[in-house]
């Protein structure tokens, strides 16, 4: 897979800003449903791969042994995505926004979460 320059660049400045030691909560910044109907398909991937990446790391920094639901909310993603690709993820985060134009303020990871993982963990139980 050959990936871009412009790609590669927002990849890294993802992983930066989540790895940043100083960094606050209320400092990060956080991508909407505007900025997901701005972007490139590149670009949107490279949102998805960052979360997947997040969670390969929770996962590995926990060897096997995953932390309470009330401590990460990560192994209850993996499992409601589950079956679920990237470009699915992508395509459904597409037509929801397309079709609730009104809720462009709403940001993605919790489209993801309510949308998609929540279902995927009732149909997955």
């Amino acid at each position: 897979m050959k990936f871009s320059r412009k790609l590669v660049l927002v990849l890294g400045i993802a992983v930066a800003s989540v790895t940043a030691t100083a960094v606050h909560a209320a400092e990060i910044p956080v991508v909407t449903g505007e900025h997901w109907t701005r972007s490139s398909d590149d670009v949107k991937k490279a949102y998805l791969v960052g979360i997947a990446n997040l969670a390969q790391v929770e996962s590995a920094y926990f060897q096997g042994k995953p932390p309470a639901d009330a401590e990460s909310f990560v192994p209850r993603l993996v499992k409601g995505l589950q079956g679920q690709t990237l470009d699915s993820v992508r395509e459904g985060l597409n037509q929801w926004y397309a079709a609730n134009p009104g809720k462009l303020q709403r940001p993605v990871i919790e489209t993801i979460w309510f949308e998609m993982a929540v279902p995927g963990l009732q149909k997955n139980k």
